[in-house]
Order: structure tokens, then C-alpha cells, then sequence
């Protein structure tokens, strides 16, 4: 057995930092547990994620089925993008409490306890996870939470969206011409293509916004490590 980690056990009823074969056996079914819980709302985030983009291919399908056909699916699919998001921050939330103390846990026990050259963390990480026990919370705001389920999937399922309503006003019902027509098919019913126009930027520019500003949060309280070792 490595020697260092001699030196971390104590006898039976150990006390501080250091523990004895139950508490070690414990703190190991603890850890499964957190995994287990992170795993299962890991999977119910990849189920908003897959709605996300099953309405998107829909709307797709929808009005690039008919050169005539209305581009006004990409639009409001836009709509529904946005509210499998924010029901996704919501559980990322969840998930990160979750994923949080399991790389914690990870950290501070198993990896000294894996590197023979190293010596168990001796610092108060054992208190932190205490407390978090004590007095559970969430680690992210939901922003941040928000921020970072953009800069994983969303960013790249909206850009795709914008590039599919573009490509769609551009080549259907003929290639466009100008861009007064290009402003003109933008229109839908009574509002003006130059509204719809300004309110995409406005749109997506939220959301570019928003993934830069969040990154900015992790990067503060992180640095390069995006926020993997850390709880939060």
C-alpha cells in the first residue's frame, strides 16, 4: 500500500482528516451515489437538447418541402428553441450540484489517494462537502447555468437556425435579386421585413451576448479549468 496513504488512515473512529476502513468504505458509496445522480440528470439534459433539435429539423422540413412554402416555422421554432433552454438551465442547475460534488470528491480523495508521489489533500475539503450537505444550493446562477448549455449546444443549433431562415428567404420561391426583395420576404403579414429584420439581431445578439458574459463568469472564478474542479 502506498505509504503516504498509511500515513492518512487512523484507527478505528478516526477523527480530523483522516479515516478509518468504514468511513473510507462510506465516502466510496457516496461517491457512487453522486455519479449515479449526475448521470441521470445528464441524460434528462440530452433530452431537451435532442427536443431542441427534432422541432428544428421539423421546421426544416416544413419550409424547405415547397419553394412556396412559408419560412415563418423558422421563426417560431426559434420561440420553442428558447423554452427547452431555459427549462435546460433549470435542470443544468440540478445536474451541477450533483456533478460538482462528485468531481470534488474526485479531487480531493482519489487522486492523492492514486498519485504515490502525492499526499492526501490535507486542507478542509471535507468541510466544504459537509456543508454542502448541511445546507444544499445550487453552485451557478441561473444565468450562468444558461450561459454555459449555450456555449455547449445552443449557440450552434440558433446559428443554424438563422442560416436555414436566410437560406430559405435567399433561394425560394427564386434566387434573390435584391435586397429590397430580400427586406421584402422577410415580412410576415403586417409587419414589416425591416421589424423582423431588427428583431433577429436583437434575438441572437441576446444570446451572443449572454455566452460571452457567462464565459467571463467562469473564466473569474475558474480560470482555464471552465469550472471542472471546482464546486461550481
Amino acid at each position: 500500500m502506498n505509504e503516504n496513504w498509511k500515513d492518512w488512515q487512523s484507527p478505528p473512529g478516526g477523527t480530523g482528516n483522516e479515516f478509518d476502513n468504514a468511513a473510507i468504505g462510506a465516502l466510496a458509496h457516496l461517491y457512487r451515489g453522486e455519479v449515479y445522480r449526475s448521470t441521470i440528470w445528464r441524460t434528462r439534459l440530452d433530452t431537451t437538447t435532442n427536443w431542441s433539435v427534432v422541432t428544428l429539423g421539423i421546421a426544416l422540413s416544413i419550409s424547405f418541402a415547397d419553394p412556396n412554402a412559408s419560412p415563418l416555422p423558422l421563426l417560431l421554432v426559434g420561440i420553442l428553441i428558447s423554452m427547452f433552454l431555459i427549462l435546460e438551465a433549470r435542470r443544468y442547475r440540478y445536474f451541477n450540484v450533483w456533478r460538482a460534488r462528485a468531481r470534488w470528491i474526485e479531487t480531493k480523495f482519489y487522486a492523492p489517494l492514486l498519485l504515490r508521489s502525492a499526499k492526501p489533500d490535507p486542507g478542509e475539503w471535507q468541510d466544504v462537502l459537509a456543508k454542502d450537505y448541511l445546507r444544499p444550493q445550487y453552485h451557478i446562477g441561473f444565468w450562468r447555468a444558461m450561459g454555459r448549455r449555450l456555449r455547449r449546444n445552443y449557440m450552434w443549433i440558433f446559428g443554424f437556425q438563422a442560416v436555414a431562415y436566410y437560406g430559405k428567404i435567399i433561394i425560394h420561391p427564386l434566387p434573390l435579386q435584391t435586397i429590397d426583395e430580400l427586406l421584402t420576404r422577410m415580412a410576415v403579414g403586417p409587419i414589416s421585413g425591416v421589424v423582423i429584420f431588427l428583431t433577429g439581431v436583437l434575438f441572437h445578439g441576446a444570446w451572443i451576448s449572454l455566452t460571452l458574459y457567462s464565459n467571463f463568469l467562469d473564466k473569474k472564478k475558474h480560470g482555464s479549468s471552465d469550472g471542472v474542479e471546482g464546486m461550481g
